[in-house]
């Protein structure tokens, strides 16, 4: 299948370098190489290959080349100042699409001579807006819950192969991509915190409650949940500090990029999908559009909460309530929807509603229908 994104990278390759950064094995290789197969080129070369590391290093590819795709040269140290140079060598005669596992933009480490010459776009698993064209809704939604959204094992829909990729998936992240990224030798500690933050999806997390159960240090604990963003393994959403900041509660929470990662009842999970969701639309606004965007959540003092607020160029732009199966009207969506008051309506999504309904200008609607097309995001 073609990915959404593929029409959009392909544009912007018209004109700069495209970099392509997103969770391990989310389809990122898939789409360079259908981008080459588009473009009847065949030059795909990888970092992780012995023999392609010694064609990148040394240069030895074909000049004529129009399009080069460099998959996994972020693990390359010096990786930035190479693509600078490269580029501006052969600019004009040859493009180069770079993808890789983590994001780009951190690890490019003050790259900024850089800055002009390159479009960054964030690849994410699978949605129910990709997906609800080739399956029904219904469907996407059930293998999503239970699969997550990448696309071998959703595929697949097999729990035991599901198990058994994911396993597999982070003994990757955690013995080759922290290795060749990061100065972190504590590999059993950030698995550990791994464990821990699956069972703390949806609700704050005091990162100084995780440093005493670790037993290490709050820097520590900063610095792990750090390289497990800059990995795509989990995102942080922060509390929304608007007008009402003073009577807001502060503590992040953590999603997972895999939502078949969460260690929790159905609530947690969807909340979960739906914080994917949201995120994925507010990147490619971003990516894309150009704006700046951000997905934050609601809570105050008295404990009253919503779990998503988007932000458009730092205004309000909507709230957004999830609940699994509840269809009765959010009195904190309510609440904070009153004196908020979003430039856009607020929306409660509900993974098993059959229909939408509309209370105090609120639409309570069903996930199948309202994540199957975001372009009320916008």
């Amino acid at each position: 299948m073609e990915r959404k994104i593929t029409p959009y990278l392909i544009e912007d390759l018209q004109e700069k370098m495209v970099f392509l950064g997103g969770p391990r094995q989310c389809g990122k290789t898939t789409i360079a190489k259908q981008i080459l197969e588009k473009r009847q080129e065949t030059l795909y070369l990888n970092w992780d290959s012995v023999e392609d590391r010694k064609i990148i290093l040394a240069q030895t590819w074909d000049e004529k080349e129009p399009l080069v795709v460099f998959d996994e040269l972020h693990k390359f140290p010096k990786w930035k100042s190479w693509i600078k140079g490269l580029w501006d060598k052969r600019n004009g005669t040859q493009n180069y699409l770079v993808t890789g596992s983590a994001r780009l933009d951190v690890y490019r480490k003050g790259g900024d001579s850089l800055m002009g010459r390159y479009h960054y776009w964030r690849l994410h698993p699978l949605s129910i807006a990709e997906l609800s064209p080739q399956l029904p809704p219904e469907e996407v939604l059930l293998r999503l819950m239970i699969h997550g959204g990448f696309p071998e094992p959703f595929f697949n829909n097999s729990p035991r192969f599901s198990r058994r990729w994911r396993r597999e998936r982070y003994e990757k992240i955690l013995r080759e991509d922290i290795r060749d990224l990061e100065s972190v030798k504590n590999i059993t500690g950030i698995s550990l915190l791994v464990d821990l933050l699956r069972t703390r999806v949806g609700g704050s997390v005091v990162i100084s409650h995780l440093a005493q159960d670790l037993q290490v240090t709050h820097k520590t604990v900063e610095l792990w949940l750090r390289v497990l963003e800059n990995l795509y393994v989990i995102f942080r959403v922060m509390p929304y500090g608007g007008s009402m900041a003073r009577t807001l509660q502060k503590p992040p929470k953590f999603y997972f990029y895999d939502v078949a990662d969460v260690d929790g009842d159905e609530g947690a999970r969807f909340e979960n999908l739906v914080a994917c969701a949201l995120l994925q639309r507010c990147h490619f606004l971003e990516d894309y559009e150009g704006y700046r965007m951000g997905l934050c959540y609601v809570r105050d003092k008295e404990g009253r909460e919503v779990d998503f607020a988007i932000l458009k160029e730092k205004n309000l732009l909507t709230l957004i309530e999830a609940k699994w199966q509840d269809t009765s009207l959010s009195q904190s969506l309510l609440y904070f929807t009153e004196r908020m008051k979003p430039s856009s309506p607020s929306q409660q999504i509900v993974g098993k509603a059959s229909r939408t309904v509309t209370q105090k200008d609120i639409a309570i609607s069903p996930a199948t229908t309202l994540l199957a097309d975001l372009s009320w995001i916008s």
